[in-house]
């Protein structure tokens, strides 16, 4: 009875979590995220975005205005000039990082290409269903680090399931926080079916409104 309570509640806990914090920033950004050549770039080109020190909502923000303006596929982002890239990242507010930004997106869309033949799922073959090699390939992407790589682990792991489940430290942390299962196997199981993608989005969410939340008592 008593293992029947706990299942309970954490069903309880998780259907909570994910009706306030259950968005993946490729839902946010618009991106229909499928095993297919576009949305896998978009994601890619989303990371890249959200890979420096900026609001997560402007990387979002200057993610859909690259869209707006076309830049949906590796060769699109590479006709692009270095300055349309700029002022689209303009109009997302994207400062600071606006100028770099718009070269690595160039470079990014070359890698993809040379690389790939525009083709993100050869890096998911070239993995090989190692999520460790694929954070590897991803690190090779201008600007993206082991954050960005993990981003995009998260984002994915519904579309390319040979990677999942994928929790990272962040996430687990926010599990035990929760009384949840801190293993990602255990995470899983407890996740609504198709849903690992957004727990995992959900748990970090939650993480980091639980320290901005110190933050603001301290301050």
């Amino acid at each position: 009875m008593a293992d029947a309570a706990e299942s309970v509640t954490q069903r309880d806990i998780i259907a909570k979590l994910l009706d306030e914090h259950g968005r993946t920033y490729a839902s946010e950004a618009g991106i229909p995220l499928a095993d297919k050549p576009s949305p896998l770039y978009r994601l890619l080109v989303l990371t890249t975005l959200l890979s420096v020190r900026i609001s997560s909502d402007i990387a979002v923000a200057a993610a859909r205005e690259l869209s707006k303006a076309g830049w949906r596929t590796a060769r699109a982002m590479r006709e692009s000039t270095w300055q349309q890239r700029v002022d689209a990242l303009g109009r997302a507010h994207y400062v600071r990082y606006d100028e770099s930004t718009a070269r690595h997106l160039g470079e990014g869309a070359e890698l993809t290409i040379t690389a790939y033949g525009g083709d993100l799922r050869r890096m998911r073959r070239a993995a090989d269903g190692d999520v460790s090699e694929l954070q590897r390939l991803l690190r090779r992407f201008p600007r993206i680090g082991p954050v960005g790589a993990r981003i995009f682990c998260r984002e994915v792991q519904d579309v390319w399931p040979e990677f999942r489940p994928f929790f990272d430290d962040r996430a687990l942390t926010a599990a035990a926080r929760l009384g949840l299962p801190t293993t990602p196997a255990d995470l899983a199981r407890s996740a609504p079916s198709g849903a690992v993608a957004l727990l995992a989005a959900a748990l970090i969410r939650h993480e980091r409104a639980n320290r901005a939340g110190k933050s603001a008592e301290a301050g």
